[in-house]
Parts: C-alpha cells; structure tokens; sequence
C-alpha cells in the first residue's frame, strides 16, 4: 500500500519527461534508453510502470489534455458571464500550449498521431471530444449572446485548430509575449468579443 504515492509519483515524472523530450527529438528518435535516463531508472524499470514505448506516448497526450479539461471544468464552475467564460477558455488553451503540459501534448497529438496504432487513438479521440464538447458550449452561449457571430460549429473548429497551429510557429521569447500575443488572436478571431482583464 505504501508505494502506491511512489509508483503514481514515478509515472507522472516519466509522462513530464516523456513528454518533453518528444517535443525536443520527437517520437520516434527518442530511445527508451534515454526516456529511462531522464528519470533515473534502467530500461527495464520504465516496463514496470508503462507496457510500451507507445502507451507512454498515449499517456502524454492523455495527461496533457486532462490536465487542460480539468482546469476548463473549474474556470466554467466559477465563472457564469458568457464572454468571460470564452475568453476564460481561450487564455487556458492558449498558456497549456505556450507553458503547460497540454503544449507537449498538442505537439505530440500534431507530430506523432501517426505513430498511434488505431487501437492506442480511441482514448485520445474520446478525451479530445470531451474537450470539444466543453468548448461547443460556450461557444453556443457566446453565439446566443452576440458575442460571436456564425456556426458554432464552424467557429470551434476554426478556433481549435487556428490555436492549435501555434505550436508550429509561435515562440513565447519572440516579439510578442504569451499575453500580448494571446489578445491578438482574441481580436483576430473574435472582433466582436470585449477583453477583459
């Protein structure tokens, strides 16, 4: 029973690191080997906790968008004004990708879905469509309110997939800061929708 915490602990360093170094070498170029030396442990012990090389892939993506829909869940739980709430959303997606966990994630979901076996992608999709689902509703509040003008539909997926592209290009040390650049895409995409601050 006591090493429960211990195990828990270990497997959460491994997802970090994991995460990590395929967002710096990518999947398939970092060695198990080097995942293992990332957290103290020989080969054979990074087994113990993860059956493959690929659910440790699963697990950083998994983590990472947990991690982003259990911080969404509580930022709507406390907060009822519609364009706080999408504007809530868009500053949460946007700090994961910059300086959270969810910006390996969103790498590793962009770079190395094809790596994923079918089987292996089935948890991702219902993870990620429980994460849609959270954005589908304030963006129907946003729509009814005025907010926002078009298919809610329509507007999500552009939304998502327009911030999710930042991964590609965006660098924090650049010459707009996280926040700076973070208000212009709220104005870029949402003309309509007030910032708050």
């Amino acid at each position: 029973m006591k090493s429960a915490p211990i195990e828990t602990d270990t497997r959460t360093r491994i997802i970090l690191k994991a995460g990590r170094l395929f967002h710096q070498h990518g999947y398939e170029r970092t060695t198990v080997r080097e995942l293992a030396d990332a957290v103290g442990l020989k080969s054979g012990s990074l087994f113990h906790h993860f059956r493959s090389k690929e659910e440790i892939l699963v697990a950083v993506m998994a983590n990472g968008i947990q991690s982003v829909i259990d911080e969404a869940r509580a930022l709507l739980a406390h907060n009822h004004d519609p364009a706080q709430r999408l504007e809530g959303m868009l500053h949460l997606h946007m700090h994961s990708i910059i300086s959270g966990v969810g910006g390996d994630a969103m790498h590793a979901m962009i770079y190395e879905w094809r790596s994923l076996s079918p089987e292996a992608r089935e948890p991702i999709r219902a993870l990620s469509e429980a994460y849609e689902q959270l954005w589908h509703q304030v963006i129907d509040e946003a729509v009814a309110h005025g907010l926002a003008r078009g298919d809610p539909v329509i507007l999500r997926k552009y939304l998502l997939a327009g911030i999710n592209s930042t991964v590609r290009w965006y660098r924090p040390d650049g010459r707009l800061s996280p926040e700076a650049f973070i208000q212009q895409l709220l104005q870029a995409a949402l003309p309509d929708l007030q910032p708050h601050h």
